[in-house]
């Protein structure tokens, strides 16, 4: 009677897995052919269905989003691209058109039949396309690079610093003040409905950054995330009041500090291959630090036989400098596999560019990890990603190939500073990439894989990107 038992509930099992496989294999080859309504009428028939596990029912409801904000990435049309192209070709032909789609330079999809374009498809053009770059700068001449002008000054005497004192650390450090607000426009949920926010905040756990202090808010029982979190958040919640909007704001200060390693003054060992960090730090990591066979073909490309790992940093941070130039990105939570949409597509933004050098880091040995927050710079703040490598005998040390080399053909140590340096001008919210929360969330997060301008969500759902508002001012104290 037992064998019968467990027959029954196999052949049970199998009743509702296949149909359930069957499902998902349709709704994929429809968003594969572009077919979203479609794809999406079918997710919805099957998170109802009650045969459906809660597991699949959630995948279901991240897929749902997913293609939900795809759609929100791609809403401009060609001629809203056309404007903004021919202000720099004004008699720009569909044979130009066809070939910039064709290498990548225009990002476009078709969806329910419609050809749409990224909603920064237009200005991306002239980032990415070295045809189109050349072209605006004899337009628009050269311009003021507020990050550089910081740089030019900032990065010399970080170097001669740690040079005067023998260690990397603890170099040219910047006290700021900083207000931080994230608004929920009113009425954007029920009158008398709790809204739950997580504001970003300094992590206390790194060397780069401490003295941290908050200051003010007007957050009724803030709870700090743990230290041992890898998202540094402050939670609060408030009571959304009719016709008025909804404000969570902080204010607080720390000392941020740079770091510059000369590494030929370093003993750098062979690797202690059994150690836990050696494992964790050299290891895939789903969704995004995968080993496929376009890592391998990229490494290969990038690093060859080289053994050393030093070098192997080098070659990976110049071939990833060289290769993919900064472009505005579309919602890391639409993207399957960030590094190899970077590979497929021949450029990146901050975080894709620090995931793609921390994937070919671990392929090859070498301990890395993704690292966020804020760019801090005067007249450049904005959000920003990088990334850290492990060398034994050294420890962890930043490398930023968004920032990649600069232009300082006088003093090499400079021109690779970001190789093995970074900058004052810093603050780090995130020591690893999609990370659970303090309190967790409990619908499906805004921003899957970082955690900078927020999260917020109500008893109804998330409330993602687009309904509601952020930003944040700096005073600087030295």
């Amino acid at each position: 009677m037992r064998h019968i038992g467990l027959g029954l509930i196999l052949f049970f099992l199998l009743q509702i897995v296949t149909p359930i496989s069957a499902q998902t294999a349709s709704i994929e080859d429809e968003i594969a052919a572009g077919n979203f309504s479609a794809a999406k009428a079918l997710i919805n028939r099957q998170m109802v269905d009650p045969a459906t596990p809660p597991a699949t029912a959630w995948d279901l409801l991240l897929r749902r989003e997913q293609l939900d904000r795809i759609e929100d990435d791609f809403s401009a049309t060609e001629d809203e691209v056309l404007s903004y192209i021919k202000r720099y070709f004004p008699d720009v032909t569909p044979e130009q058109l066809a070939r910039w789609k064709a290498e990548k330079s225009l990002e476009v999809m078709t969806i329910d039949g419609q050809e749409r374009y990224f909603g920064s498809a237009g200005p991306n053009l002239f980032r990415i396309s070295k045809e189109a770059r050349e072209k605006k700068l004899a337009v628009d001449g050269p311009g003021r690079d507020s990050l550089n002008d910081c740089l030019v000054e900032h990065l010399p005497k970080i170097v001669a610093t740690a040079k005067a004192n023998g260690s990397p650390n603890n170099q040219e450090p910047k006290r700021m003040l900083v207000t931080y607000t994230l608004t929920v426009p009113a009425n954007t949920v029920p009158a008398g409905e709790t809204l739950r926010c997580w504001l970003p905040f300094p992590h206390q756990n790194h060397r780069r950054q401490g003295d941290i202090e908050l200051i003010d808010s007007n957050l009724a029982n803030p709870i700090f995330a743990p230290v041992e979190y890898k998202h540094s958040s402050i939670y609060s919640e408030k009571i959304a009041v009719k016709d008025e909007p909804t404000v969570f704001q902080i204010q607080f200060r720390y000392t941020a500090r740079g770091e510059y390693f000369d590494l030929s003054q370093f003993d750098v060992k062979p690797y202690d291959k059994n150690s836990d960090l050696y494992r964790e730090y050299t290891a895939e990591r789903e969704a995004h630090v995968i080993f496929t066979e376009d890592i391998r073909r990229l490494s290969e490309q990038f690093v060859g036989d080289e053994k050393d790992p030093v070098q192997i940093v080098r070659k990976i941070f110049d071939g990833i400098t060289a290769n993919y130039p900064w472009a505005s990105a579309r919602e890391y939570s639409t993207m399957t596999n960030i590094p190899g949409y970077v590979i497929e597509n021949k450029h990146g933004d901050c975080g894709m560019v620090s995931l793609l050098m921390v994937t070919l880091c671990r392929y090859n040995g070498i301990p890395a990890k993704w690292q966020s927050g804020f760019m801090m710079h005067p007249g450049a703040k904005n959000l920003h990603d990088w990334a850290e490598v492990y060398f034994e005998g050294v420890g962890w040390v930043p490398v930023d190939a968004s920032f990649g080399r600069r232009n300082f053909p006088d003093n090499p140590a400079l021109d690779v500073f970001f190789c093995s340096g970074i900058d004052s001008y810093r603050w780090i919210v995130n020591e690893d990439y999609g990370m659970s929360f303090y309190p967790a969330k409990i619908y499906p997060r805004s921003e899957t894989v970082d955690f900078q301008r927020g999260e917020v969500e109500w008893r109804g759902g998330n409330l993602f990107f687009n309904q509601w508002n952020w930003g944040f001012k700096i005073k600087y104290e030295n």
